[in-house]
């Protein structure tokens, strides 16, 4: 009896350490951990505006909507690890039903890899109509509307499907609407901003990213698919595929395919492996202690967003709104840049990342910053700053959600790198 008392105790203090050992562990939804690849979160209610402040001006940066998977680079991955467990006898018959969803995918996105789905097009013109919508003051008498995309076809047709629904709402509009690589600045900075491209050349990121995947990737969910004598070539080849499994089933609901990954993962897995992306995204694509490049990209963003507010109250600027569609690796440098709530970390210990920086709330598919310039009946500008339309706090430790333009800009201003201004 004594005996067994003493297992008992050094058993539950076993199983307390190794819980307590692991502080930084996460246990988000299976709904969060699709991570950015998950669906737009759609408010569930208008916010309010005090009657004495009217809307003058919005200007709105945009993450293109729901999306078939980016390209067929993981889908066939994953396919051609089942098809050799398969040929070999190690398959198990959770491997078969990943088979089955993998081949559904492939043929889903079959000369749509990238597109914008239908589910994308519905999620802009919800944000469209959302916008229209609450700010009647603004956009009853029709304006100007000027629209600006990314070359990419799923961030034209994300704008095409935003502005056809505000025509189909209002067809006083002016539309003017670009796309192209000459957007490209302000779009996608990351692909022309030589300072970017030489950070990621540099691999400066990666030692870290490489930690954090030999710390924390399980393979036990690609074990118990390709089966257990499944002769991965290392065990580099074993968490990548543990990755890909990971991606195949955390895309399924932005291609509108439901489908529970309890069949293939267990909730700590799934947070696991999402941490893993998680990761990746905030090393490239944030201000970290690693480097401030990849948030400084969005300096050009930030300029072009103040000068059209200024624009505004100059009388230099006619339009009633200023919209740009572009991706994920818009967004993430640009809410970083700005340190808006929840989308600027920095630290040293990066296994805390998980439960600071979660890229489903940063860059959902359809994310949205939205910056809204109100007036006072004496003339007064005020500006709030929408997240995925809801208010947040522009400045840090500063807990108004309207701000003298004066003062917003000014803060704005100072998070640009000097030497782009």
């Amino acid at each position: 009896m004594k005996r067994f008392n003493i297992i008992a105790v050094l058993s539950t203090i076993f199983f307390l350490a190794g819980h307590a050992a692991d502080p930084t562990a996460t246990r988000y939804s299976f709904a969060d951990c699709q991570g950015s690849l998950r669906p737009y979160p759609t408010p569930s209610s208008a916010v309010t505006v005090p009657d004495s402040l009217t809307p003058v001006y919005i200007s709105h940066v945009g993450r293109h909507g729901a999306r078939f998977p980016s390209s067929a680079k993981n889908s066939l991955a994953m396919r051609a690890a089942l098809l050799k467990a398969d040929s070999i006898g190690t398959i198990t018959s959770l491997g078969q039903e990943l088979l089955r969803i993998t081949n559904l995918v492939i043929s889903a996105s079959d000369g749509r890899w990238g597109a914008l789905d239908s589910l994308g097009m519905a999620e802009q013109r919800g944000i469209a109509s959302r916008m229209v919508m609450n700010f009647p003051e603004l956009f009853a008498s029709g304006g100007k509307i000027n629209a600006i995309s990314s070359y990419s076809p799923r961030a034209m047709m994300s704008m095409y499907s935003f502005t056809h629904q505000m025509d189909r709402l209002n067809n006083k509009f002016e539309f003017t609407t670009t796309t192209g690589r000459q957007n490209s600045i302000l779009m996608r900075p990351f692909d022309v901003d030589q300072d970017y491209l030489d950070f990621r050349k540099s691999n400066e990121w990666k030692p870290a990213y490489d930690l954090h995947i030999a710390q924390t990737c399980p393979t036990t969910a690609i074990r118990r698919v390709l089966g257990e004598k499944y002769p991965f070539a290392d065990k580099t080849q074993e968490r990548d595929l543990a990755l890909t499994e990971y991606y195949v089933i955390a895309g399924l609901s932005a291609m509108g395919i439901s489908y529970d990954p309890l069949k293939l993962f267990t909730i700590e897995e799934y947070n696991a492996l999402w941490s893993c992306f998680n990761m990746r995204q905030y090393l490239q694509r944030t201000a970290t202690t690693i480097s401030t490049v990849p948030a400084d990209i969005a300096g050009p963003l930030v300029l072009n967003i103040v000068t059209g507010i200024e624009g505004i109250i100059e009388g230099n600027n006619s339009a009633v709104a200023d919209l740009r569609f572009g991706h994920a690796e818009t967004l993430m440098p640009l809410a970083s840049l700005l340190r808006l709530p929840g989308c600027y970390y920095l630290t040293n210990y990066f296994d805390t990342v998980g439960l600071h920086w979660r890229d489903f709330d940063v860059v959902p598919m359809a994310a949205n910053i939205q910056f809204i310039l109100f007036k006072t009946d004496s003339g007064h500008c005020y500006l709030r700053t929408d997240y995925n339309e809801r208010p947040v706090k522009l400045i840090p430790n500063d807990e108004r959600i309207y701000l003298p333009w004066s003062e917003a800009r000014d803060y704005m201003l100072r998070c640009v790198p000097v030497y782009m201004q």
